[in-house]
C-alpha cells in the first residue's frame, strides 16, 4: 500500500458490515485513521478488530445516522483531537423488500426515507460544517445503480437512492470552491449481508444478477477501491458525480 492518507481522519457509517466494512480496511491500510459509526456495537468491534488485525488504526462509535444529535457526536468522535476530518464515506443504508408500488408498506418506506435520505443529509451537514471550516476534505455518498434507473418492485429504495444524489450534486456545487469534493457511487448488486438475506431462488434476484453484463455481482473490496481513488488526490479534479461501479448494470 502507498499509504496515501497518512496522518488523515476518515469517517464511515454502516461501517459493520459490507461495503462500509471494506471501505474502513481500505481506508486504513492507506494510513488513515478511521472512525466507523453504525447500530450494530458488535459489528463495529469487529470491523475495528480486523482493521488492527491488519495493522490499520481504527475506533467504533454506536450511532443511528438518522438521530441528528447521535450523528453530530459521531462525526466530532472521529475529528477527535486532530481537529480535522479528510475523508467521510456516508455508507449506511436500507434497501428494504421486493413489493410492488401498490402493495408497498408505508412503514418501509418510512425507514428507508429516515436512512438513506435523512441520514445522508445529517452527515453531509456535519461533515461539511467540518470542512468548510478547515478548508479541505472528501465526501463519499454510497448511492446506488438503482438510483439511476427504475428497478421493479422496489420504487422506494430506488426513489431514496436518486435523492442521495441530487444531495450529492447540490452540495458538490455549493463548497467546490472551498476544497471540498462531494461524489457518489451508483454500485450494481454487491455481495453483502443485505443481499445474503434474498433468496437467489427467486426471479427478483435471478433477474438482479442476471441484469449485471459483466457476468457475476461485485465484491465489497471492489467497492472500496473506487472509494479510495475518489478521496485520492488522484481524483481531485473530480466533484458532483455519481459514478457508476455496476459491470454494466446501467449501460442498457
Amino acid at each position: 500500500m502507498t499509504q496515501q492518507f497518512a496522518g488523515r481522519t476518515a469517517f464511515v457509517t454502516g461501517g459493520g458490515s459490507g461495503i462500509g466494512r471494506a471501505t474502513a480496511l481500505a481506508l486504513a491500510a492507506e494510513g488513515a485513521m478511521v472512525t466507523i459509526a453504525g447500530r450494530t456495537r458488535a459489528t463495529l468491534e469487529e470491523t475495528v478488530r480486523l482493521v488492527q488485525a491488519n495493522g490499520g488504526a481504527a475506533r467504533h462509535v454506536v450511532a443511528d445516522v438518522s438521530d441528528e444529535s447521535a450523528i453530530e457526536a459521531a462525526i466530532q468522535a472521529a475529528i477527535g483531537d486532530t481537529g480535522r476530518l479528510d475523508i467521510a464515506v456516508n455508507n449506511a443504508g436500507y434497501d428494504g423488500e421486493y413489493q410492488l408500488t401498490a402493495d408497498y408498506s408505508t412503514e418501509m418506506l418510512d425507514t428507508m426515507i429516515a436512512i438513506n435520505i435523512r441520514g445522508v443529509f445529517l452527515s453531509m451537514k456535519y461533515e461539511l460544517k467540518q470542512m468548510t471550516a478547515q478548508g479541505f476534505g472528501a465526501v463519499v455518498n454510497m448511492s446506488s445503480g438503482a438510483g439511476l434507473v427504475g428497478v421493479a418492485g422496489f420504487s422506494g429504495y430506488t426513489a431514496t437512492k436518486a435523492a442521495e444524489i441530487s444531495m450529492t450534486k447540490s452540495s458538490a456545487l455549493e463548497v467546490a470552491a472551498l476544497g471540498i469534493r462531494v461524489n457518489a457511487l451508483c454500485p450494481g448488486l454487491v455481495e453483502t449481508p443485505m443481499i445474503a438475506t434474498m433468496d437467489p431462488a427467486t426471479e427478483p434476484m435471478k433477474s438482479l444478477v442476471a441484469a449485471h453484463p459483466i457476468g457475476r455481482i461485485a465484491q465489497p473490496a471492489e467497492i472500496a477501491d473506487a472509494v479510495v481513488w475518489l478521496c485520492s488526490d488522484k481524483a481531485g479534479f473530480i466533484t458532483g458525480v455519481a459514478l457508476p461501479i455496476d459491470g454494466g448494470y446501467t449501460v442498457p
